[in-house]
Order: C-alpha cells, then sequence, then structure tokens
C-alpha cells in the first residue's frame, strides 16, 4: 500500500476534499470508505480514535489493498512518534495531527510519508515547515481565525499550504470562503458524513454528498 510520498500529497491537493472519519466497526468503515472513494475522495484520513482504532486500521487497509488499491488511507489526531509508527507499519500513506511534533516529523520524513501537523499561528506553521511539512493542518479551522486567518498567513508566507480541519463545512458558502482565501485542501468529518446518514447506513447517500462536495470544490477552483 506504501505510496510515493509527492504522489499522495499531489492526490490529497487535487482532491480538494479529504473526509475524516472513525468507527470502531470495520464493515461500516469499509462502507463508507468506499462511498467515499466512488464519490471522487479516495483519500481518506482514519482518526486514531477509541479503543483499538489501530486494530481497525490495519484491517480497512487489508482490506481495500485488495478491494480496492486506488484508495489511500491516512490516520489523524496522531500526537507522538511510536503511534505514527504504528500506523504507517499499518499501511498508513499520510498522518495528520492536532499539533506539531518533531520526532513524527523525523519519522515520516524518514519513510517518505506527508506529515500535516496543527498549526494555529504563524510561527507553528513556519516552524512546521522548517521540519519538512509540506501541508499544514489549520486546526482548530474556525477557532483560530477562519478564512481571514489563512489570508493573513499567505500574505507573507505565499508558499505555504494550508489545509482546515474544524469549522469547513460541506457548503458551498463555506467552501467558497475557504478556497477563496487560499487553501489547497480541507479535512471535513461530521459535516460530510453525516450523522443521519450514518445511522440510517445510507453509503449511496454519503458517494453522493462526498461527489457533490469534490465536484463544488473543482468548480470554485474553475472561478464557477
Amino acid at each position: 500500500m506504501a505510496r510515493d510520498r509527492l504522489q499522495t500529497l499531489g492526490a490529497m491537493i487535487d482532491q480538494g476534499v479529504i473526509p475524516v472519519f472513525y468507527h470502531p466497526d470495520v464493515e461500516v468503515c469499509t462502507k463508507v470508505i468506499q462511498a467515499c472513494a466512488n464519490g471522487g475522495a479516495k483519500c481518506i484520513e482514519f482518526t486514531n480514535r477509541g479503543d483499538f482504532a489501530a486494530h481497525v486500521f490495519l484491517d480497512v487497509t487489508r482490506h481495500f489493498a485488495k478491494a480496492d488499491p486506488s484508495v489511500i488511507m491516512g490516520v489523524g489526531s496522531i500526537v507522538d512518534a511510536p503511534t505514527a509508527g504504528l500506523y504507517i507499519a499499518n499501511g498508513a500513506n499520510f498522518v495528520v495531527g492536532p499539533m506539531t511534533n518533531a520526532e513524527v516529523a523525523r519519522l515520516c520524513n524518514r519513510r517518505g510519508i506527508p506529515y500535516s501537523p496543527g498549526c494555529g499561528s504563524a510561527t507553528e506553521i513556519s516552524e512546521a515547515q522548517e521540519l519538512g511539512c509540506e501541508i499544514v493542518k489549520m486546526f482548530p479551522g474556525e477557532s483560530v481565525g477562519g478564512p481571514a486567518f489563512v489570508k493573513a498567513v499567505l500574505g507573507p508566507m505565499p508558499w505555504t499550504k494550508i489545509m482546515p480541519t474544524g469549522g469547513v463545512e460541506a457548503t458551498e458558502e463555506s467552501l467558497r470562503a475557504w478556497f477563496g482565501a487560499g487553501i489547497v485542501a480541507a479535512g471535513i468529518g461530521s459535516n460530510l458524513i453525516t450523522k443521519a446518514l450514518l445511522d440510517a447506513k445510507n453509503y449511496d447517500g454519503i458517494e453522493k454528498k462526498v461527489r457533490e462536495t469534490v465536484a463544488l470544490v473543482k468548480s470554485i477552483r474553475a472561478g464557477k
């Protein structure tokens, strides 16, 4: 399942919307992730939440290695290098965290894995970039300043690639504001894979929602 770092980064940016998802049931995970992939979002951030989450992740990555190798599994909510190493060994192709950890950055660099750490200031973004992070996670997105923060950072640091998580909604108004400010991608969790769709096990509905959101981002980028 290991992929080239640049290819993974390119896929994340091209996709624009990164579904953020966790569920303790492997079958539910595989169906949701397949629905996302069918809808055009093949890069998925599986959040490291709950007991035995790493075991669920391993079963899921093993499933897609056979069922749909085009799926690019990443892991989120990573705060230390041992946990990052566990998920990388279990097939993670990118690592996301709520804050920056230099040991995680070094581990990911050594293994050729993209690392997107959570940042909430220009200083934190700069420090993450110094550690080799190409895409920085703006977290929590709305709380640290929303689209206005993105514009402010890109003024003096135009080379910065920002991916907010938290406060991004799967609506035209929200996505136009964020992408108009200059983000390269957005992580979206329950605003994309909603509780109502999950509770109803409406995987076709999830696929439709993802497809519409990915298409909306492409339209916004095209200036439409």
